[in-house]
């Protein structure tokens, strides 16, 4: 379990945030603009790279440009945030051989000589980054650092939230405390733990990679979209193969949007896939949290100790 975290400093408006898109080319240029929109009415100054809207088969760009990108803007002094257009993939082929340049010799794994959030703030400061789906590569491997992201929407689905999740992420990011996220209980007690939310496909495919953190104390929280029942299952039967589970304390999991079998095919539904895979597990599980790809997407920090309650069915933060 990571044992330091560092969140960083409060944002404030009038902050430079750097907008980049670390995966999938942009589609959805008109949800997009709304997303910046909303950022810039709450008083921050939204720097859009030139190349947004970069195209490299389905990535935005080369890994090159995108590694580049997410490089300067996390160097960049006057940068305090990072803003993350889409997801979609391409997020771990950049992270290959990445280093974030934050203590120690800055490789993965290494949480040596990690700087504290009284530093002042230099190039490698840690500062905000945010998204969800393919953005959780990012997430973890900052966390395998001891730095805290967030998983919340990206600029092309945070238009589409209602007001109190929007309300939401601007309240964790701007210092103040989250409320309770209710959902449903499958009984088994209550565990604390370390919050690490994730797109299950993604994570899945970080499993025995230099990017897969410490799993041991972890509340795991899971969403994802478009994967057939089957695919859930094998996913989650990779790991409970893997022993990925054996130190996990609890799993929440949001919503699974679009995770229905094709019609006229014999199948499980998700829900049942689900209970199956991980209700024998012995630990305490809350499904149908607020968050994931399907509105709302409840913003859930990464790292933060937190409450979850199978028996109410209640994920809180430990403020």
């Amino acid at each position: 379990m990571q044992s330091q975290i560092i969140i960083p400093q409060p944002l404030q408006p009038g902050d430079l945030l750097r907008v980049i898109a670390p995966s999938g080319a942009l589609r959805e240029l008109t949800t997009f603009e709304r997303g910046v929109e909303i950022w810039r009415s709450h008083g921050y100054r939204v720097e859009v790279i030139p190349e947004i809207d970069d195209k490299w088969g389905y990535l935005a760009g080369s890994d090159e440009n995108r590694r580049h990108h997410l490089a300067s803007a996390w160097h960049d002094p006057e940068c305090r945030g990072i803003l993350c257009a889409r997801g979609g993939f391409g997020s771990t082929r950049i992270l290959e051989n990445w280093n974030w340049g934050v203590g120690g010799d800055g490789g993965e794994g290494d949480t040596g000589n990690i700087i504290t959030s009284h530093t002042p703030h230099t190039p490698s400061t840690p500062k905000w980054i945010i998204g969800f789906s393919d953005i959780t590569a990012l997430l973890w491997s900052l966390y395998k650092l001891g730095i805290s992201g967030v998983h919340a929407p990206l600029l092309t689905t945070i238009a589409d939230e209602p007001e109190w999740s929007i309300q939401r992420l601007f309240d964790w990011v701007e210092g103040r405390s989250l409320s309770a996220l209710k959902g449903f209980g499958w009984g088994g007690g209550v565990a604390n733990g370390i919050l690490l939310p994730a797109n299950l496909t993604v994570a899945t495919h970080l499993l025995c990679t230099p990017i897969q953190p410490d799993l041991d104390g972890v509340i795991l929280a899971f969403e994802d979209v478009t994967e057939a029942p089957y695919r859930i299952d094998r996913m989650l039967t990779q790991w409970r193969m893997s022993g990925a589970l054996s130190k996990v304390r609890g799993i929440a999991l949001g919503s699974f949007t679009n995770c229905e079998a094709p019609a006229g095919v014999p199948s499980f539904s998700v829900a049942e896939v689900l209970r199956d895979r991980l209700g024998d597990l012995g630990i305490p599980v809350v499904s149908d949290l607020p968050f994931g790809h399907e509105a709302p997407n409840a913003a859930l920090p990464v790292g933060v100790k937190v409450t979850l309650d199978a028996d109410q069915g209640i994920l809180d933060i430990v403020n």
